[in-house]
């Protein structure tokens, strides 16, 4: 049996404060962000990333191996609170809720403090403005085997409700980092990492480009693409080509089409 503190009334202190957690001020504040669904919960705790808290209530549960995985983060530290389901309803953001959220503290990693592979292989964004594109972005660099993602001037935060839905999880396992494009310049030369920037004003086509060795990928912002400071200090440029009316894609389809190319490259024998 779970040991579980069961609320149901909507006027609960921690039910407002889950309300409130959709907002980034009193994320940051309490460093703290949101996860809901089992595959999110399932997946932090595979990474060893214990939730505080985890809300739930067994009438949205879509499975049979819920109740499982609350046995499993209460014996790793977790504190359960059975809620109504008019609560859960109120405090969910997924348009089909799953029945379990967890309240997660916040990391903060250094760009500094990123173990790299040999050769390394990055994955550098400017600017990204909306949750679901950065959430998709870690998704696709976590297929494509990158070991890490940096997040430059980022406009939206890493721990919005909507960049841990659309990763799927991920977000636990991809070491990503959230820094200024100044400080990430200058890392990226003192390491020696070569930098391919794509912006569809470049004349080398993607494919021609070399993606192999010590590199990251650099992509800019949905709106603007990436800044004149990205464009000057980059090695190389690179672009995808268009065959319609659209002169770009979506940042998380540029993205994925990029890394797979590099993938490719990677992996094709010497």
């Amino acid at each position: 049996m779970l040991d579980a503190e069961q609320i149901s009334s909507l006027q609960n202190d921690r039910i407002k404060n889950l309300v409130k957690l959709r907002n980034r001020r009193p994320r940051d504040q309490q460093r703290i962000f949101l996860a809901e669904g089992y595959r999110a919960m399932s997946r932090a705790l595979e990474k060893g990333i214990v939730p505080r808290e985890i809300y739930f209530s067994p009438d949205w549960f879509q499975g049979e191996n819920e109740m499982d995985l609350l046995k499993r983060a209460q014996s790793q530290g977790s504190k359960l609170f059975e809620i109504s389901k008019i609560a859960f309803e109120k405090v969910a953001y997924r348009d089909r809720p799953e029945g379990i959220i967890g309240i997660i503290s916040q990391w903060n990693y250094s760009i500094k403090d990123l173990a790299l592979s040999n050769p390394p292989f990055l994955l550098i964004v400017e600017s990204i403005e909306k949750p679901g594109n950065l959430g998709t972005i870690l998704r696709s660099a976590d297929a494509a085997g990158v070991d890490a993602v940096i997040c430059c001037d980022s406009v939206t935060d890493l721990y919005n409700p909507n960049v841990v839905r659309s990763s799927t999880g991920v977000l636990f396992s991809m070491p990503t980092v959230m820094t200024t494009s100044d400080e990430a310049i200058e890392w990226l030369r003192e390491n020696s990492i070569r930098s391919v920037a794509a912006t569809p004003h470049a004349s080398q086509l993607y494919t021609e480009t070399k993606l192999t060795g010590p590199m990251a990928i650099i992509m800019g912002s949905e709106q603007f693409g990436l800044s004149e400071k990205w464009l000057e200090a980059c090695d190389e440029q690179t672009r995808i080509p268009m065959a319609g009316q659209a002169d770009s894609l979506n940042v998380a389809m540029a993205t994925l089409v990029t890394l797979f190319e590099a993938v490719r490259q990677r992996s094709a024998p010497q």
